[in-house]
């Protein structure tokens, strides 16, 4: 799907271009949760990273479960070819499924941000993952394991449960400065590569650590 982006208050002006799919994966839905919130495993998955170090800078807790925050994510870059880089990000999960939304976000306007001046000027254009149980069974385990960290990645096969996850990934990008600008198939390739890629990579983790 494709959207034009005209002076809205917090998004980049010019042609969006929007993309999305749904896959099952063999792993409970907490796990897939955590493994997608744990920044030390973002490079697996995330091609923004490239591969990099990244690192927490900031966070701000929302609730008692501490699933539920609000992150300012650093990507150290591996070499000085390539550039510094912050994800803005949200987590959320309760009883019925999980949200992790992101975004890329500006370095000189976010630290404008964090010194204490106007948010406003900050642009962003989220992605992010939707993850629902596949069964009951799935329901109930989320419900009890609140408190399920990153260490328990390789517990709780749904092997022995019978259900997984229902992943919804969905991308945004911005693919021309001009509104009006006539979207080519090379961009529509690009980003359907990026996607594939994004799945693919989640995937081989996942099953990895089912396997191991």
């Amino acid at each position: 799907m494709t959207r034009n982006g005209i002076d809205n208050l917090g998004e980049p002006h010019g042609t969006i271009l929007s993309a999305a799919t749904s896959l099952w994966l063999p792993v409970l839905p907490q796990r897939v949760f955590e493994f997608l919130r744990e920044e030390s495993l973002r490079s697996e998955w995330d091609i923004l990273s490239n591969g990099s170090l990244v690192t927490e800078m900031a966070h701000i807790a929302k609730g008692q479960d501490p699933g539920n925050s609000v992150s300012l994510l650093h990507v150290n870059p591996l070499n000085s070819n390539q550039s510094n880089l912050l994800i803005f990000q949200e987590s959320y999960r309760d009883v019925l499924g999980s949200l992790l939304i992101y975004a890329p976000v500006d370095i000189p306007y976010m630290n404008i941000v964090l010194r204490g001046g106007d948010p406003a000027n900050v642009v962003l254009l989220p992605s992010g993952f939707a993850i629902l149980p596949d069964g009951p069974e799935n329901r109930n385990a989320t419900t009890a394991s609140h408190d399920t960290g990153v260490a328990q990645l390789r517990s709780d096969s749904p092997r022995r449960t019978g259900h997984g996850s229902l992943l919804t990934v969905a991308l945004q990008i911005l693919v021309a400065t001009i509104p009006s600008a006539r979207l080519s198939p090379e961009r529509v390739a690009t980003v359907n590569s990026l996607i594939s890629t994004t799945v693919r990579r989640i995937e081989t983790a996942m099953t990895q650590r089912e396997t191991a």
